[in-house]
């Protein structure tokens, strides 16, 4: 009896070669044109966050090669709810929208009405960023204000290998875990006058820090500007030239 087919009589398919007949490997994920500036995204598979914003630079489609640094931001209470458009008025994804050359891949989550970060959430969102994106896996930044800088705190607590380096903007962390951090860079910023989130928040997380041997960490403590430290740090070129140096 002859078989409908045998495997060694199915030609393989021929591998693409260049010019000079050398194999040529498949194209990477995430090559093709995407629209660059601000675009409102759906996370896959979501759990507690379903939405958020991605700043691709104007050149992104340029050179499908090339590895980008992401930031992801993290925004506080006042932009909480289903309404992506409050998440393009708030901190870094503000700041980077009023520039199409912001050179690194920005992605901003919005967390539901009611609701707190919840990081096996933003994890998903990670996980799908990496692999849909032409990200850099060792460039890739995590920051918040508020309500995103307690976010920031507790992923960078729970997840510390994920990011290459962490800003944390008037927020609170668990100084009792914070030796995780001892190597990781972290740019710490609040306002001595805070009325929302006291500045003790910041200085217990930065002492505990370098209390563990931490000499990554800076802070950067305004005397006065109240709740708002993000306008200021936000605004310094300084913050994305030490971002551009940290790599995991």
């Amino acid at each position: 009896m002859m078989s409908c087919s045998r495997e060694s009589e199915v030609p393989a398919p021929a591998k693409p070669v260049d010019d000079k007949g050398t194999e040529t490997p498949p194209p990477a994920t995430g090559t093709s044109n995407l629209t660059t500036g601000v675009t409102a995204q759906k996370v896959k598979s979501p759990k507690q966050v379903t939405d958020f914003l991605r700043q691709l630079p104007a050149t992104y489609n340029d050179n499908p090669s090339k590895k980008w640094p992401v930031i992801i931001f993290l925004h506080g209470v006042g932009e909480r709810g289903n309404d992506i458009n409050q998440v393009k008025r708030a901190g870094l994804a503000a700041r980077a929208a009023q520039d199409p050359n912001f050179p690194f891949i920005v992605i901003s989550p919005q967390c539901k009405a009611s609701s707190w970060w919840d990081v096996p959430s933003l994890e998903v969102l990670y996980d799908q960023v990496v692999k849909e994106y032409n990200v850099d896996p060792s460039r890739i930044y995590l920051t918040g204000l508020s309500m995103g800088g307690y976010g920031t705190w507790s992923w960078a607590l729970g997840k510390p290998d994920r990011f290459a380096a962490f800003v944390p903007i008037c927020g609170e962390g668990t100084p009792s875990k914070a030796c995780v951090l001892k190597d990781k860079p972290v740019w710490v910023f609040h306002n001595a006058d805070d009325p929302t989130v006291p500045v003790k928040g910041s200085r217990d997380m930065v002492n505990a820090i370098r209390s563990c041997g931490g000499t990554l960490v800076k802070y950067t403590e305004n005397a006065a500007g109240g709740h708002n430290a993000w306008t200021k740090a936000y605004n310094d070129p300084a913050l994305y030239t030490w971002l551009n140096q940290q790599k995991k």
